[in-house]
């Protein structure tokens, strides 16, 4: 476990950053042979869900944060039950290092025999004279295990941090512990010298570099390696990483890039994976964002995608791309607090905190029925998080055109914003598709100044 390596994208994680993670995880095992796992550091949104249930591929695995857990330190141990005779749990013991865990037949531990719970044991049965005792070492080993064992020992669920529990470990007269699961049954045992000394989780951070949009407690694992297109923002590191930040739409096209450099060609469902992010990232290759390597890009996965064989057979990167957008766009159907927290990015710039949310349709129409709540939604958004104000970027994906949402509109500072101010509230941003490339840079430019 030690040298598996998680790949993950951002938080509220859209397409490109869950095919990155899934295309990145599969050429680092192929072309190097590492233990890598895809990961992401949200929920699926819908047009990732539809996108994977399409290609019929698996969601990465849920990593939220990257602090140690008490599972990446336990040692299972085998047990002996309660009633079984002392002689059984000491030949344990003389295998595991001195220690015999005990544990019930309902799977649940009911103690621990070590050198100081054995001392004790007999101690208890021989007196504080062994000379004048008449108990043989053989009678005595015949007892049941469970007389010899401590019950005292600390519990810890595996799936807990080891950081939320330093206290108490440091506070417990004990070497090990019990790990155990949701229901209390037993895993197996932890040593404190571990526990204090955890191995950090090997990290690679696709289609993000900033630490507010990773994982939390990133500081606490060993991160690796950065591939990115976005502005950078990068995390602190001990030593020195791979680096890479490049100039195109989408993490996808970097992916695809070096699964070409490498000779490889990815199997059609992944592929068509990768092609979704892209074709997502870049609006089907209209986007400001999108490069000559885009373009070059999507037809090379296309051609693995759309083989015969694959699940997109006789598909288009037109038509796929226009069934990839539809499956995101759209208000109805979507809580207003979901429509807001599913695709944002939260900044600093200027002594401002504040975040960008996203949100496609196919018709800016729709923005007047669930125009109130978007509102609130954004209020509501702007007060948990503690930001100065927040932004919902509403974008017509087939008129290539969007409208601003701005949690607090009487922030004088965005007043000199290059987009109109409608009657409703909103801000016309006609031509805008990109957070990126467009409004963001047109946000820091007057933060900044």
């Amino acid at each position: 476990m030690t040298d598996r390596i998680y790949v993950t994208g951002h938080l509220n994680p859209d397409t490109d950053s869950i095919a990155a993670a899934m295309g990145y995880a599969w050429l680092l095992r192929q072309r190097d042979g590492l233990d890598t796992i895809a990961s992401r550091a949200g929920a699926i949104n819908p047009q990732t869900f539809w996108v994977l249930k399409r290609l019929e591929l698996e969601a990465p695995y849920l990593l939220t944060d990257a602090s140690p857990r008490f599972e990446s330190v336990t040692r299972q141990l085998d047990t002996v039950l309660p009633e079984t005779p002392l002689s059984e749990a000491w030949l344990l013991a003389s295998r595991t290092g001195g220690i015999a865990p005990i544990v019930s037949e309902d799977g649940k531990p009911y103690g621990l025999i070590d050198g100081f719970s054995l001392f004790k044991f007999f101690r208890q049965v021989v007196g504080p004279r062994l000379d004048m005792s008449d108990q043989r070492i053989v009678d005595i080993m015949s007892a049941p295990s469970k007389d010899a064992a401590d019950t005292g020992v600390p519990k810890f669920l595996a799936t807990a941090h080891i950081r939320d529990s330093l206290n108490r470990i440091l506070r417990e007269e004990y070497n090990d512990f019990f790990v155990v699961n949701e229901s209390g049954h037993y895993l197996g045992l932890c040593q404190q010298r571990g526990v204090l000394n955890p191995p950090r989780l090997k990290i690679i951070l696709v289609d993000h570099n900033e630490p507010r949009q990773a994982i939390a407690a990133l500081d606490e694992a060993e991160l690796l390696e950065i591939l990115d297109h976005h502005r950078l923002g990068n995390p602190h590191t001990h030593q020195p990483i791979k680096f890479t930040v490049d100039t195109v739409g989408s993490t996808s096209t970097l992916v695809s890039e070096l699964t070409a450099e490498a000779g490889l060609s990815m199997p059609a469902p992944l592929a068509g994976m990768l092609l979704a992010g892209l074709l997502a990232d870049t609006l089907i290759l209209t986007s400001p964002t999108t490069t000559p390597r885009d373009k070059t890009a999507a037809e090379r996965l296309a051609r693995w995608a759309f083989i015969g064989s694959g699940p997109l057979k006789g598909e288009s990167i037109q038509s796929y791309g226009k069934q990839v957008l539809s499956a995101g766009a759209g208000l109805s159907n979507k809580e207003p607090n979901n429509i807001v927290n599913t695709d944002i990015k939260p900044y600093e710039a200027g002594g401002f905190k504040f975040a960008v949310a996203q949100a496609e349709v196919n018709d800016l129409h729709e923005i007047g029925e669930h125009l109130e709540g978007l509102k609130d939604a954004l209020n509501d958004l702007r007060d948990k998080r503690g930001l100065d104000f927040t932004v919902l970027l509403v974008t017509d994906i087939v008129r290539g055109s969007s409208r601003l949402l701005i949690s607090t509109p009487n922030q004088p500072i965005l007043d000199e914003l290059p987009y109109p101010r409608l009657p409703d509230g909103t801000r016309d941003a006609p031509g805008v598709v990109s957070r990126k490339k467009q409004l963001l840079p047109a946000l820091l430019g007057l933060l900044e100044k």
